[in-house]
């Protein structure tokens, strides 16, 4: 049997692989399709559909929104989204507009409190990409200021960090409507990482549901014990479709390979199978 890895970064966002070399890697890795699921662009879908053309790799176009429920920041997967779509890319670019203005904001905290940053000088670095935190505490390691990302995430970067600024957030219900309406099927990403309680858990389900929520990330890399078997039965009772993927980053994220996650993920290709017929 061959595996698939449906939650994959590449340099768009805070990977740092391209397309193209994802691909290359997948197949390395002898995975049968993977999806690539940048945070909040679509830029590098038409990049890795075309790298994949005439290989033995399908692959899934796909997104993962950041959205804001009840103060808590989650993440909605969408998949099979139309991403040639204008309206779904000009909307993405005015959350990108939203993104970088809190980016120009942080940095200036952050020079104001000493740190060797300029909003710029970050551009200059990171190109066009999607620019999350991880951008930030690389740059701040290249410039000395910080040992590593863990220090970062932890000082200057931490969300009670007086240099933090609250980022903007689609709500659920544009998410969940931005994906379906081009086409896409909306997922919630790694439910767990949230750390809300079993009760929380299942009233979110029950929420985003009535919204159009219509799967939920089952496999996942950071799972442990019966961390997997717990979210199956969340989707098994609140009939939510089945999914699973890495997380992969590249070497942002160096603890979690694609296909494999921290080592002991497999999410079959029937995943996929079961995707699609819905």
């Amino acid at each position: 049997m061959k595996y698939i890895d449906l939650h994959v970064h590449s340099c768009y966002s805070d990977g740092t692989m391209t397309p193209a070399e994802l691909v290359e890697y997948a197949l390395k890795k002898n995975l049968a399709a993977i999806a690539l699921t940048d945070h909040d662009t679509i830029e590098g879908v038409s990049e890795i559909m075309n790298a994949a053309g005439g290989k033995d790799l399908k692959v899934i176009p796909g997104v993962e929104l950041s959205v804001d429920y009840k103060g808590t920041e989650i993440h909605i997967l969408g998949y099979h989204i139309d991403f040639r779509n204008s309206e779904l890319n000009d909307t993405l670019v005015r959350v990108a507009d939203i993104r970088d203005k809190r980016n120009e904001k942080m940095c200036a905290l952050l020079n104001e409190g000493g740190y060797p940053i300029t909003y710029r000088e970050l551009l200059d670095e990171c190109g066009e990409n999607v620019i999350t935190r991880a951008h930030f505490a690389h740059f701040l390691i290249r410039r000395n200021a910080v040992a590593s990302v863990e220090e970062a995430f932890n000082g200057p970067l931490n969300v009670k960090s007086p240099y933090y600024v609250v980022r903007e957030y689609l709500g659920p219900a544009e998410a969940i409507s931005l994906i379906k309406k081009h086409g896409g099927i909306a997922v919630l990403a790694h439910p767990l990482l949230y750390k809300f309680s079993v009760s929380q858990l299942h009233e979110m389900c029950e929420a985003l549901k009535i919204l159009g929520l219509e799967g939920i990330e089952v496999m996942y890399s950071t799972n442990k014990g019966t961390d997997e078997a717990f979210v199956n039965k969340l989707a098994k009772e609140h009939d939510l479709i089945v999914t699973g993927g890495s997380d992969f980053h590249g070497s942002n994220k160096s603890h979690i390979e694609m296909g494999s996650g921290m080592g002991t993920l497999r999410v079959p290709e029937t995943v996929l199978e079961a995707l699609e017929q819905h």
